[in-house]
């Protein structure tokens, strides 16, 4: 392991971005996260007044309701140093969309607030690779595994093979090519509601892909898709588990013991 960019008695600072749905629903991310920055030796802060980003008002045309979202992000986020997330999706929400938010409700504060701190965002595998200059964080996990790269991820922050980079170097890690991985789920947050059918063909070819890669563990960068695509594994009882990349990159041989 190494922090490339950062001297000795110079260690680098995060703020944790935990998104409302892996707050309620995946905590353990979160928690996963805190072990594996700490481990890094990051020094990592929670702030709790952190909220929802918005991500779901936004797909369904409540624009200027975010604003109030927006506000309270930058406003809450406005002292760190760096702010860091286990959502691709909700990153990319904050960086491609809080600007014109922002610029729409005509508030000239907000508008100089969202400027200020968004370039501060970052999801994980970014984190780790950008920012500490870090591609092996002393993981192990001796698993068969395959890689889901989320759209957001691919699509809006174009993190490329980041993730891929960080599983390699995971110890007793047997990392599989799934077919079609760049193929979307079918989730899409609000999506899936409103085009089931849709939704649920999708999530069928997914399925058939993860099974083909003969794994145990889909690994992603958001626990929404993994949500989705869990959900699909579970109900026809393939013994395939999700999990977030953040917990395969916590683990160690302590935990494997």
């Amino acid at each position: 392991m190494r922090l490339s960019r950062y001297r000795a008695g110079h260690m680098p600072r995060a703020s944790l971005f935990v998104p409302c749905y892996v707050d309620t629903l995946f905590p353990e991310t979160g928690v996963a996260m805190v072990r594996l920055l700490e481990r890094l030796g990051v020094d990592v802060d929670f702030p709790s007044g952190q909220t929802c980003c918005g991500q779901m008002h936004v797909n369904t045309g409540y624009q200027a309701e975010v604003v109030p979202l927006v506000r309270r992000f930058v406003d809450v986020f406005g002292g760190a140093d760096t702010i860091v997330a286990p959502s691709a999706s909700c990153v990319a929400t904050v960086r491609h969309m809080y600007a014109g938010m922002a610029e729409r409700s005509g508030d000239a504060a907000l508008i100089a607030s969202v400027d200020d701190v968004v370039p501060r965002v970052r999801e994980l595998s970014e984190y780790l690779i950008d920012d500490l200059g870090v591609d092996d964080v002393g993981a192990y996990f001796p698993h068969a595994v395959a890689f889901h790269p989320t759209c957001h991820s691919v699509r809006m922050l174009h993190v490329g093979d980041r993730p891929q980079r960080l599983l390699r170097k995971v110890g007793g890690i047997r990392l599989r090519e799934m077919p079609r991985a760049e193929q979307c789920c079918g989730f899409g947050g609000t999506f899936a509601v409103k085009n089931p059918e849709v939704s649920a063909a999708m999530l069928a070819d997914k399925v058939a892909d993860v099974l083909n890669a003969e794994v145990e563990v889909v690994v992603a960068s958001d626990d929404s898709c993994l949500m989705h695509v869990g959900g699909g594994l579970s109900r026809q009882r393939t013994g395939v588990r999700t999990l977030h990349l953040a917990q395969v990159l916590a683990s160690t041989e302590a935990d494997a013991a």
